[in-house]
């Protein structure tokens, strides 16, 4: 499932905050996000679209229909296929190019891929 940013912005409240209702989602995207009544509804009936949340009344209760975890790594997914062809080890070494990591988070990275 393919969510666009508008839709991830919201998905993060929900997990957040889940059950919550859709007026609770109004407030917190205003507040947080800068954005109007409007907006938010129309990218709940998305995310309901795509079944990626489930309404429930009364009070519009929105609960997840998809986890976190599960976005996360699609979108890592699709940002490896569409900027490095698919190649983790091109990913890995343009993130590496630009980052200073310190000797623990190095040593951290090289125990979590010899696990691997």
């Amino acid at each position: 499932m393919k969510l666009f940013d508008s839709e991830l912005k919201l998905m993060e409240l929900i997990w957040e905050q889940e059950p919550v209702s859709a007026k609770e989602l109004h407030q917190l995207a205003t507040k947080t996000i800068g954005w109007n009544k409007n907006t938010t509804y129309t990218i709940l009936k998305k995310l309901i679209e795509k079944q990626a949340i489930n309404r429930s009344d009364p009070n519009f209760i929105c609960t997840s229909l998809i986890k976190k975890d599960d976005v996360r790594r699609e979108e890592t997914r699709s940002l490896i296929d569409r900027l490095y062809s698919g190649s983790k080890k091109a990913f890995f070494s343009a993130f590496f190019a630009d980052e200073e990591l310190t000797k623990e988070e190095l040593a951290e990275l090289k125990e979590m891929i010899e696990r691997k």
